[in-house]
């Protein structure tokens, strides 16, 4: 899918009419007929003729894949027409035509949907009060090509890139399923505000729409020149400086700052609007004007779009959200987020794998926690690392180490019965592992939801890594800032599980299980464009290079994808 920005005709105003707007309208409407909620009694009194349509398919090949779609439509409805009555595009043709129109100028469009022959139809639309203005046999053509349209455009708007494709993409959540024959059905029979209410995306798809219209206006109103500090200049409350109105003037075009200040004084004002921002763009928030400061809001508006863009397309493959209790990890805002009965209830910092070492994009359900766990050393760490202590001072790494060999049947093994010198890695017949305690890899407590990458939530010891901005330091699982409030929460309708409980189960030195009652779905995804719960559009940077490939896809860019880091599944914790 190839999709194009800026150019003079977007898809969509070459469905509407040659005409343009004026004054805010067109200079000629479409007559619209106010259509009341269809029963099955009441649909439109006109109709196709079946073999028209069979005609029609076997003639437009473009529509091929929907071609089921489009029999099963008309077939269910006694093929009687949905988008025009008598003399009139229904209120939800004239709907349907604009949404689309108002997609494509901001930059949501793609060249395979340019239909010429739905151009040449709906420019005969500039109507008189007389009605539609076309020969008898370009109503049936018109109604048919409607109808295609929506499952073309569904497919890509709401669809996005198909499964395997997100599969190429490293993305490997489910997608969601649309049934798109009942999904038209029930948006011809509604009134004005049915394709709002019945688009199949999640809730983070609009929001984000709403913000690439406000940023495509934005940069087609206003020169976006740069921020220029003097190397390693800083400004903060009460200073001064003509750079400081350069930050102003940006803040203020994108809503940080609400108050109308062209002086070059740093004001308090300003303070609140620069920690704003830099929460936004996932910064250090002190309110002091920096290069990483100024670098954010240098990247060109163009840019902010296609990033959009791409979160949008990411937005289309997830599930409508959950109402029920579930757990989501964004992995470049390093941040989890805990949902009960689908209402944010409280979130925290995470820590994710480095590049190379990526945690991957997918969803399982949590069913255990398991408190003072021992930490099972992954064979690349084996022979990376651990190996080669042994090598060279075998018992004596251990117990720095914290750590004990085991045999198939669970028995420990001294150290000093195994010849070392005799293993690389993978050829290495037992098994090393950290005993529980304050020093072992995984903290106090871990939380499994089974999968084949072996990627799963815990504690650690290493606390200090939360207070970074960017936290991707592990070998793939993610640490999580504050383990016991998450224990506490999951384990919350269980009795048996009170805090002291889990305090000490926490302390005991001791491997305990406990199963959650009703299983926790974790989603472990990635978006570098969110809207945050208090309405804010924050950006992020692109950890894994995952938007540059998805941006290629989308944008036929001809920049190098970024390479894959090498396979360490195997090495997660």
């Amino acid at each position: 899918m190839k999709v194009h920005f800026y150019t003079a005709l977007s898809l969509l105003a070459l469905i509407i009419f040659a005409a343009c707007q004026q004054n805010g309208g067109f200079r000629k409407r479409l007559k619209i007929r106010d259509t009341t909620h269809y029963t099955k009694e009441a649909y439109i009194e006109e109709s196709l003729d079946s073999n028209l349509l069979n005609k029609f398919l076997a003639t437009n090949t473009n529509f091929d894949p929907y071609d089921e779609y489009i029999r099963n439509f008309y077939q269910k409805r006694g093929y009687h027409y949905a988008w025009i009555n008598k003399d009139s595009l229904t209120e939800q043709a004239a709907n349907f035509i604009n949404m689309m129109k108002n997609d494509a100028s901001y930059g949501i469009k793609d060249s395979s949907l340019l239909n010429p022959e739905l151009q040449q139809l709906t420019d005969t639309l500039l109507l008189s009060d007389a009605g539609l203005r076309i020969a008898d046999t370009a109503r049936p053509r018109l109604e048919m090509l409607l109808t295609a349209q929506f499952f073309a455009y569904g497919n890509k708007v709401w669809g996005g890139l198909t499964a395997d494709s997100a599969k190429d993409l490293e993305w490997f959540i489910p997608r969601k399923k649309i049934d798109m024959e009942s999904l038209l059905d029930s948006v011809v029979r509604k009134k004005s505000n049915a394709f709002e209410e019945d688009e199949p995306v999640n809730r983070q798809y609009k929001l984000l729409r709403s913000e690439l219209k406000k940023l495509a206006n934005l940069e087609a109103s206003t020169k976006w020149d740069s921020v220029r500090l003097a190397a390693k200049a800083t400004f903060k409350k009460g200073d001064s400086s003509a750079v400081i109105v350069a930050v102003k003037n940006k803040l203020a075009a994108l809503g940080d700052l609400a108050v109308n200040d062209s002086s070059s004084r740093f004001t308090p004002e300003l303070d609140s609007a620069v920690r704003t921002y830099q929460a936004r763009m996932g910064q250090k928030v002190d309110g002091i004007i920096k290069q990483t400061t100024a670098d954010a809001l240098n990247v060109p508006l163009q840019q902010r779009i296609r990033q959009i863009l791409v979160n949008m397309e990411r937005s289309r493959w997830v599930p409508l959200e959950p109402t029920t209790d579930y757990i989501l990890v964004n992995i470049p805002a390093f941040t989890m987020y805990v949902y009960d009965k689908g209402k944010l209830d409280w979130s925290c910092n995470v820590v994710v794998g480095k590049p190379g070492a990526n945690t991957v994009v997918f969803s399982k359900d949590l069913r255990y926690i398991v408190f003072s766990p021992y930490w099972n050393v992954p064979p690349g760490i084996l022979a990376k690392e651990v190996l080669p202590g042994l090598k060279r001072s075998g018992g004596g790494y251990l117990a720095r180490q914290n750590m004990e060999i085991v045999g198939a049947s669970g028995k420990v093994i001294p150290p000093g019965s195994i010849n070392f010198s005799k293993y690389s890695g993978g050829n290495f017949p037992y098994v090393v592992r950290q005993r529980p305690g304050g020093r072992n890899s995984l903290g106090k407590v871990k939380f499994l939801f089974p999968n084949e990458y072996n990627i799963y939530l815990h504690d650690t010891p290493a606390r200090y890594l939360f207070g970074e901005n960017k936290r991707s330091f592990s070998h793939g699982c993610i640490r999580v800032a504050e383990p016991k409030h998450l224990a506490e929460w999951l384990l919350r309708a269980d009795s048996a599980w009170t805090e002291k409980k889990i305090d000490e189960a926490m302390n005991a030195g001791k491997e305990k299980y406990a199963t959650v009652k009703n299983k926790v779905p974790v989603f472990i995804v990635y978006f570098t464009a969110f809207v945050d719960s208090k309405g804010k559009l924050n950006f992020r940077d692109d950890v894994y290079g995952h938007d540059a490939r998805l941006a290629a896809t989308l944008f036929g860019s001809n920049e190098p994808k970024p390479a894959k880091g090498p396979e360490e599944s195997a090495e997660k914790y």
